[in-house]
């Protein structure tokens, strides 16, 4: 049993990848580009009620993502840094794992000194934003909760970084 769901979990990795990289060469934002992004609330790791309404006002970036994703590992960093530097700013990032597991989403967070939203996301949260097939999947939400960008797969941070900053100039 053991060995099947090392083999399961491995194929599901390998199907990930080879979506990822198929995505990464679609358009932009797609159907949801300009239009209002998909409402939801959820209860975050620590316990807390994230309502998507609450930061309208804020520019909002959120990021679908998994422990196992390397490229979502490298990003991590960059968010952190991101929400201390521009969340004085209007800056919220929210990240929503795909894991099935809360328990490596939970420690991996930790470690990495996440200063922002986690949450656990699924089958439905994935289909309101367009279908999630590949990660890492980030959206820009604009301060009017406008879907302003869609960045997939391993991407330009720097590209990420100044989109974030003219939505921040934007008033």
């Amino acid at each position: 049993m053991l060995a099947l769901r090392s083999h399961t979990s491995a194929l599901t990795r390998l199907l990930a990848v080879f979506v990822l990289c198929a995505s990464s060469f679609a358009g932009s934002a797609g159907t949801l580009h300009h239009k209002l992004a998909p409402r939801f609330v959820r209860t975050d790791l620590q316990g807390q009620r994230f309502d998507l309404a609450a930061f309208k006002g804020r520019v909002v970036l959120l990021t679908f993502w998994a422990t196992w994703c390397q490229p979502c590992q490298v990003e991590m960093p960059h968010f952190v840094d991101w929400q201390s530097r521009y969340g004085p700013q209007g800056l919220q990032i929210v990240s929503v794992s795909m894991d099935d597991d809360e328990a490596p989403v939970r420690a991996m967070t930790q470690d990495r000194g996440v200063n922002y939203s986690v949450l656990m996301g699924d089958a439905d949260l994935a289909r309101n934003y367009g279908g999630i097939l590949g990660l890492p999947v980030t959206f820009l939400i604009d301060r009017k909760g406008r879907i302003a960008a869609k960045f997939r797969g391993e991407t330009d941070l720097g590209a990420m970084e100044r989109s974030v900053k003219r939505l921040l100039s934007a008033r």
